[in-house]
């Protein structure tokens, strides 16, 4: 991160044998008995800790590469082995996923929800006794070990202020909507509308879904500004749909009359926020997720008792 980008923190896994083949018979005894002395068969070898984890989106996606990063650091350091899987936002993908790492009995699980739609197969990984935790997004699911987030709800709600304060607490506002029933979305949105609604002369003019995609934030804004003459200010519920938004006003000419604010604090968006194009964002911290989620389940599995929840700290980041 730029060292010009400012940091304020939150205040916020049997035949026949005839008489003539006795000796051999003697002989392969023998060796039977041999080998219940050696080392046991590679399948049956014991093995280490195994831990799978499931990530919503996709492998290039900038967030999941920093907490996969961290992920790494912390399995590298506890002699653990990891396996990554993907589920490009496909619910269907996702719970086929779960189900192969039940079937290959991995340790744990640490399951970043595509939707709560994936509940069932964490209940049945549960029921076949592997351990699961979520990270970044939760589940409602009550099999859920432990649960590794930032505090979206804050977050939310951080952006929310900030923005209606650099309105001046007055004028139009939008909001761009990540993936229906994903917790971040719900969240990240129930704490924006928290704030926004302590400033009675801002309105959300527009609230729209654009699934936490750089492609569909450009989209759906370019679709609200054809429809308001009159836009202040933008909140998206990730970085991907707020630069899309920007990319949307700067072709359509308005980009520098409406302020914007994003979530996540991703390369880009410092980038974006150093060249003035974004106002700011808030910065979780995806690495240190991927190695609180590695070392909490490492603990647990070690029988160690483990917090029900545990908070990643959040920043603003601006200019």
């Amino acid at each position: 991160m730029s060292r010009k980008a400012k940091i304020i923190r939150e205040f916020v896994c049997a035949r026949s044998i005839k008489w003539a083949l006795i000796p051999l018979l003697i002989i392969e005894l023998a060796a039977v008995g041999c080998e219940s002395t050696s080392s046991p068969p590679e399948s049956t070898k014991p093995r280490g800790i195994v831990i799978g984890i499931l990530l919503c989106m996709t492998e290039d996606t900038p967030f999941f590469i920093s907490l996969v990063k961290g992920a790494k650091e912390a399995a590298e350091r506890l002699n653990v082995k990891l396996v990554v899987k993907y589920a490009r936002d496909n619910v269907e993908l996702q719970c086929m996923q779960i189900r192969s790492l039940v079937d290959e009995r991995v340790s744990a699980l640490l399951v970043n929800p595509v939707s709560d739609a994936v509940v069932p197969e964490i209940e049945a990984a549960t029921v076949a006794g592997i351990t699961v935790f979520t990270i970044d997004r939760s589940a409602s699911c009550d099999a859920i070990v432990s649960h590794i987030a930032s505090d979206n709800l804050s977050g939310g709600r951080m952006a929310g202020e900030y923005l209606a304060e650099m309105l001046h607490r007055k004028g139009k506002v939008v909001e761009l909507e990540g993936t229906p029933s994903s917790s971040a979305a719900r969240d990240r949105g129930n704490g924006f509308n928290q704030a926004i609604a302590s400033f009675p002369q801002i309105e959300v003019v527009a609230r729209e879904t654009a699934n936490f995609n750089k492609s569909d934030g450009k989209r759906v804004f370019a679709g609200i500004l054809a429809e308001h003459p009159e836009i202040d200010g933008v909140f998206a519920h990730n970085d991907d749909m707020i630069l899309g938004a920007i990319q949307a006003a700067k072709e359509a000419g308005r980009a520098k009359e409406i302020k914007f604010v994003g979530f996540d604090a991703i390369e880009d968006a410092i980038m974006a926020i150093e060249r003035g194009d974004l106002l700011a964002s808030i910065a979780q911290r995806p690495t240190e997720m991927g190695r609180i989620g590695v070392e909490l389940a490492v603990k647990y599995l070690n029988g160690e008792s483990v917090p029900k929840s545990t908070p990643v700290d959040l920043a603003l980041i601006i200019k």
